[in-house]
């Protein structure tokens, strides 16, 4: 018999209850290591999850949604009659009290599951995201209550120095801290090498490698599974460098250089201070930056070099080519998250 039944048993596809439906959805974009910039160019990218770490966070609020489907339309069983309860849950989400942030972070979510664009009409428009709304590392909080200051003495200040992420500390290992004569070593062997046999595994190392060009100092920690899954050399900076160093020295090649890492410390703190350290030990004066652009509207000279923050930033002038060297540091792509979520007390 054709059509929904077959051998007198209804079609697998309609059996699958929503948390399986929604996980098949999710995996099936799943496109890690693919290129974005490839896919936005042929109109998939839509269609596509390129980072596990994204991917595993859609999921994990994908699954908020689909409980509370089941706990408030229980008769919807299928991710299609949901649907038209997405703004629903996401008004409550927000009514609920949670950050513009993570509001926002479900919309994606949920706007990837069910292919809806943020350009939309019925796409959901969450609360403004503003600096000042940020909840973590400002402030005295609950969790610092048990965090102590003086026993993770050592932690701080490699955070500090180092500016990774919790997982990428979490990873790290005793053979990760790479010196600028070993870097240049290698970037004159790939060199040889792209001379005679170029290819693209090549070329992207060798561009990680000449990055370190940007920073100062003369140690780095190797991050081979940042943000999106991208590898990086991140600069050690700051007065404890000499601390920070000899204690990967001491740490043998495959063992973790912190085996615990304590739940309540202010990672991404650390992690901004460490970026408006290097900001500020690149920056220009912004009188000093030159005019050298002129706008095609109004013919007047401006400085193409100078970023200018907005939201509740507005206004305030910030030297693009220290940003740069900032999120290069950090690993991220775009210097707008740097201004957004990074550098602060300028």
């Amino acid at each position: 018999m054709k059509g929904d039944y077959q051998l007198g048993r209804r079609n697998k596809s309609y059996s699958k209850d929503l948390h399986q439906q929604a996980y098949e959805r999710l995996t099936g974009m799943q496109a890690f290591g693919e290129s974005k910039k490839a896919a936005v160019a042929d109109g998939t990218e839509k269609d596509k999850i390129f980072s596990y770490n994204t991917y595993k966070s859609y999921w994990k609020h994908t699954k908020y949604f689909i409980k509370y489907i089941k706990e408030k339309h229980s008769g919807c069983t299928t991710l299609k009659s949901a649907k038209k309860y997405v703004n629903e849950w996401l008004q409550v989400r927000a009514d609920q009290g949670l950050s513009a942030w993570t509001v926002q972070l479900e919309a994606k979510a949920l706007g990837k599951l069910y292919g809806i664009q943020p350009d939309d009409e019925n796409y959901f428009k969450p609360p403004k995201r503003n600096r000042g709304d940020i909840k973590r590392s400002r402030g005295d909080r609950v969790r610092d209550r048990h965090f102590s200051k003086t026993n993770n003495d050592e932690l701080i200040k490699f955070c500090r120095g180092t500016g990774l992420r919790r997982s990428e500390l979490g990873e790290l290992r005793g053979k990760d801290l790479v010196t600028r004569e070993q870097i240049e070593k290698e970037i004159s062997r790939l060199e040889a090498v792209q001379e005679a046999r170029p290819t693209p595994a090549a070329e992207k190392r060798l561009t990680m490698l000449q990055d370190t060009r940007l920073f100062q100092g003369e140690y780095f920690t190797f991050v081979r599974n940042g943000k999106g899954g991208r590898a990086r050399l991140s600069p050690i900076i700051g007065k404890n460098t000499e601390q920070i160093v000899e204690r990967i020295r001491n740490t043998p090649p495959e063992e973790k250089v912190w085996q615990h890492v304590h739940k309540s410390a202010d990672i991404h703190g650390y992690r901004a201070e460490y970026a408006t350290a290097i900001y500020k030990a690149h920056a220009r004066a912004i009188k000093e930056i030159p005019f050298d652009r002129v706008n095609r509207g109004t013919g007047r000279r401006y400085q193409s070099e100078v970023y200018v923050c907005r939201k509740d930033e507005a206004g305030k002038k910030l030297d693009k080519a220290a940003m740069l060297v900032c999120s290069k540091a950090l690993g991220h792509n775009r210097i707008s998250v740097v201004a957004d979520n990074y550098i602060r007390g300028l």
